[in-house]
C-alpha cells in the first residue's frame, strides 16, 4: 500500500524508486517529471526501458503542462530529449502500451506545481482506489486506533 511521488527531478526519482523496488512502492505520482536527458542522465530513455521490460506491478499517475520546458538545450542535443512535456507524453504512451495501470493529466501550465498540487487529492484517490473499505464497526479498535494494537506492536 506504499506510494511515492515528487515534482520535477523528484518525479523521476520517485518513478525510479518504484521501477526498481515495486516490492516496496507500487503507486507513484509525478508532477512535471524530469524524464529528460538532463545532464546526460538519460531520463528520456524510460519509455524505451518500459517497452523493453516485463510489466511491473506499479500504478502510475503523471501530470505535466503543455508549456513545461519545451526543449532547446545545448547545441548538438536532440531537442526532443530535453522536452519535458514530450517526454512525459512518451512515458504515458509506453506505460499504456505495456498495459500498466496509468493515468495522466496534461494542463496548459509550465514547469510548476500548481496544477499537480491542486489535483493531489484526486491523484491519491485514484492511486488508492482499491484500498481496504472503511470499517463502520464501532468496536473495530484497529480501524479507529492511532497506534497499532498492543498485540501487533509486541510481534
Amino acid at each position: 500500500m506504499r506510494g511515492i511521488g515528487g515534482a520535477s527531478s523528484g518525479g523521476i526519482a520517485a518513478f525510479t524508486v518504484a521501477w526498481h523496488r515495486p516490492d516496496q512502492f507500487r503507486k507513484v505520482f509525478t508532477f512535471v517529471g524530469s524524464f529528460v536527458n538532463l545532464g546526460n542522465r538519460q531520463g528520456h530513455t524510460y519509455p524505451d526501458l518500459v517497452l523493453a521490460n516485463e510489466k511491473k506491478p506499479i500504478r502510475v499517475f503523471l501530470q505535466d503542462g503543455r508549456n513545461d520546458n519545451r526543449g532547446g538545450g545545448r547545441p548538438g542535443t536532440d531537442p526532443d530529449s530535453v522536452d519535458w512535456f514530450y517526454q512525459n507524453v512518451r512515458l504515458a504512451a509506453a506505460l499504456s502500451k505495456q498495459g500498466y495501470d496509468v493515468n495522466y493529466c496534461w494542463g496548459i501550465g509550465n514547469h510548476g506545481q500548481k496544477q499537480g498540487g491542486a489535483m493531489l487529492p484526486e491523484m491519491m484517490r485514484w492511486l488508492w482506489r482499491d484500498a481496504q473499505p472503511v470499517s463502520t464497526d464501532r468496536n473495530d479498535a484497529v480501524e479507529r486506533g492511532f497506534r497499532r494494537p498492543a498485540a501487533a506492536a509486541a510481534e
